[in-house]
């Protein structure tokens, strides 16, 4: 993970990947993963996502993980939340009614910390990362979460026309890092609204329950 990279990216608020409001896929097809009412869901390389705000006003405790203290400052912020600030080796951990989120590099965060998580949601995460940490990612991510249950949104592009992030991570690509371990429903393929970069793009949406 190029850490100076996003770092830049939000200290200079080039976010464009953060959208407005809770992603519509999200509330389409998370009720899918049938998690129970209380279920603690993890979303990996959070940002100052809306959808946190959505699926904690479902009734679902979120975790999550992010390398930005602005993005992790921001998100608190905007949920009108005062977190409570823990030193955790590499990592702080930001703690609230309901959310509790780790800021550092995700992959120094282990399953002691983490705790028990009853599913994943990962809709910024694995297009984040290029293509030589994608498999690590999705290994790290399976261990923490003893392989919770997932919704994982996908882009599908023409990489020749655009250089990510986020990534072109195509069926094949997901069926590789994940079937081992995953039963996998591609539960929708739907353009990308304003495709990526200005380039034609669809969305992937994956179910993933484990074998």
């Amino acid at each position: 993970m190029n850490e100076e990279f996003w770092h830049g990216r939000w200290h200079n608020n080039q976010i464009g990947f953060h959208e407005s409001e809770p992603n519509p896929l999200l509330l389409k097809h998370f009720r899918a993963l049938d998690v129970a009412e209380d279920g603690r869901v993890f979303v990996p390389l959070c940002g100052k996502s809306h959808d946190i705000g959505w699926l904690m006003a479902q009734g679902h405790p979120v975790v999550g993980a992010e390398l930005s203290r602005l993005a992790v400052e921001a998100l608190f912020h905007q949920l009108g939340l005062t977190p409570a600030i823990t030193p955790l080796g590499p990592l702080e951990r930001f703690e609230a009614a309901g959310l509790t989120v780790f800021v550092g590099n995700l992959f120094d965060l282990d399953r002691h910390a983490l705790g028990i998580v009853d599913a994943i949601y990962d809709r910024a995460a694995l297009v984040a990362l290029p293509d030589h940490m994608r498999a690590g990612y999705a290994a790290h991510l399976i261990h923490l979460t003893h392989a919770a249950p997932q919704l994982l949104i996908t882009f599908e592009y023409d990489p020749s026309l655009a250089i990510g992030p986020p990534f072109s991570v195509d069926a094949h690509e997901v069926r590789r890092h994940y079937g081992a371990t995953y039963r996998l429903v591609e539960a929708a393929r739907e353009p990308t609204k304003g495709g990526v970069k200005g380039h034609p793009a669809h969305d992937g949406v994956w179910l993933m329950h484990r074998r």
